[in-house]
């Protein structure tokens, strides 16, 4: 009991200064594309939810939401930083949520799916689409008519614009969840086997 509590310590914070270095370096979270970001950083926010449980997995998402706040303010990849990820509410639940959910829906999944691999993939997925969703819907919410004006379309355009998002970002990032999160997790899981799975 005392080594997997000090084990589930030490991957806690391995995961954390994983996630800082992630939020504020470019290319290693984040790769900036103009006007939006392809995000990686969720791979590691979802791997803890699984490896660790839900509340862990909502702790390092905070800790992202924490890093995209500093790194907006410090170093914004693209104009939609400074304006919209330094608000807390975009740029911090999200970023729990991902966690939070994504260890849950892993967990609670073992009576429904008998693979490992296919629950965690499943929560890979559910975790990137919450990130993804989840900002937009915010972004829309918040500051609709800022994004028209970067966006450059109607408004009654914006919705289409952030559907295409989705397709453009949201899928690749969820694809990239599917395939990776399950590699890793069951690397973690094999070379520790002491950790519930």
């Amino acid at each position: 009991m005392k080594k997997t509590q000090a084990y589930k310590l030490a991957i806690r914070a391995i995961l954390i200064a994983i996630i800082l270095i992630q939020s504020l370096t470019p290319f290693l979270g984040f790769i900036p594309l103009g006007l939006v970001n392809i995000t990686i950083i969720h791979l590691t926010v979802i791997v803890a939810a699984i490896i660790l449980g839900p509340a862990d997995g909502a702790l390092i998402g905070l800790i992202w939401g924490i890093g995209t706040i500093i790194r907006a303010y410090t170093a914004p990849t693209s104009p939609l930083d400074t304006m919209i990820f330094t608000n807390p509410v975009i740029a911090v639940l999200p970023r729990v949520l991902v966690g939070y959910l994504a260890g849950v829906v892993y967990r609670s999944t073992k009576a429904h799916i008998n693979s490992q691999t296919v629950r965690m993939a499943v929560a890979a997925v559910i975790g990137s689409l919450t990130n993804t969703i989840t900002v937009l819907v915010l972004m829309r919410v918040f500051f609709a008519s800022a994004l028209v004006s970067v966006y450059k379309v109607a408004s009654s355009a914006l919705n289409g614009i952030l559907l295409a998002l989705v397709a453009t970002n949201g899928l690749p990032e969820c694809l990239a969840a599917a395939v990776l999160v399950p590699l890793i997790c069951k690397a973690v899981f094999r070379a520790n086997r002491f950790l519930e799975n």
